[in-house]
């Protein structure tokens, strides 16, 4: 036999490379974060999730309930399109609030950053979910949410996925303090699409709000450790020069005004107080 393959080195040297092709394609579908495994856990930094009897729990209960008015407005379009997972929605939700059209072929460069400290969050929102086992606000109360169930259900664990954090909130969290970093001057506008952003989560329904508080917790804490890193500080500043650039010279985002009227509303229900 080893002299078989010895006689076909060619064909052994193309199996090896369609090998290692096919991994480096894993490996490019998976972005490393910045810290080690183990480095840091976000479950020692974040309150306990609510449990039945906690009056955080009722008051999500009637948070869910109240948001359900919102079915069918513009700021439920909304959170429906923020709903929307991948890198490219994402850009698309936050151009507005950077000030240009931002797509994954004209900022590569931030494109990487964005992915590899979210890899950092999503890992520790994803820990702290398993730890909690929050159940989502649908799976406790009867409601319409705007998406469809089945993108919340975990397949491999033949259940619905856990509620506390937010992961998308971890997600769009991330994104906006990285973005805040690369283009300092439209902080502003950067922060409030990230708040909306995890406030579209409760208005949809699929979250608790107290998970989007979460979520935004497990995301600045773990990006205060991923900024200390030398790495993520490089990654920083090649995003911020291609940023710079592009915004001389990129198409400018559209429909801005009515995302701002929609971002600024504020949708916290006003909730009965029993004395």
């Amino acid at each position: 036999m080893i002299e078989v393959l010895m006689r076909r080195p060619a064909k052994i040297a193309f199996l090896a490379a369609m090998i290692l092709g096919a991994t480096s394609g894993l490996a490019a579908d998976r972005p490393v974060g910045y810290l080690a495994e183990g480095e840091f856990d976000v479950t020692h930094v974040l309150e306990p999730a609510p449990r039945a009897g906690d009056p955080r729990y009722e008051t999500d209960r009637k948070i869910f309930k109240a948001t359900r008015r919102m079915i069918g407005s513009d700021r439920w379009k909304m959170a429906t399109l923020d709903a929307e997972t991948g890198t490219q929605p994402l850009l698309r939700d936050f151009s507005c609030s950077v000030g240009i059209k931002l797509t994954e072929q004209n900022s590569p460069n931030l494109v990487h950053l964005l992915q590899r400290a979210g890899a950092d969050t999503g890992r520790q929102s994803s820990r702290a979910k398993e730890v909690f086992q929050r159940h989502r606000p649908f799976t406790i109360d009867r409601g319409q949410i705007c998406q469809p169930q089945s993108e919340l259900y975990d397949e491999k664990a033949q259940r619905m996925s856990y509620d506390y954090p937010s992961g998308h909130t971890t997600r769009g969290w991330t994104w906006a303090l990285v973005l805040t970093a690369v283009a300092p001057d439209r902080s502003q506008q950067i922060l409030e699409r990230g708040r909306a952003y995890g406030d579209s989560r409760f208005i949809c329904g699929a979250h608790n709000e107290s998970a989007v508080e979460a979520g935004m917790v497990s995301a600045s804490a773990t990006m205060a450790v991923v900024s200390t890193k030398a790495s993520y500080q490089a990654d920083l500043a090649a995003a911020r020069t291609e940023l710079q650039t592009l915004r001389l010279n990129g198409e400018k985002a559209e429909g801005c005004d009515a995302e701002a009227r929609l971002v600024r509303q504020r949708v916290m229900p006003k909730l009965e107080q029993r004395h």
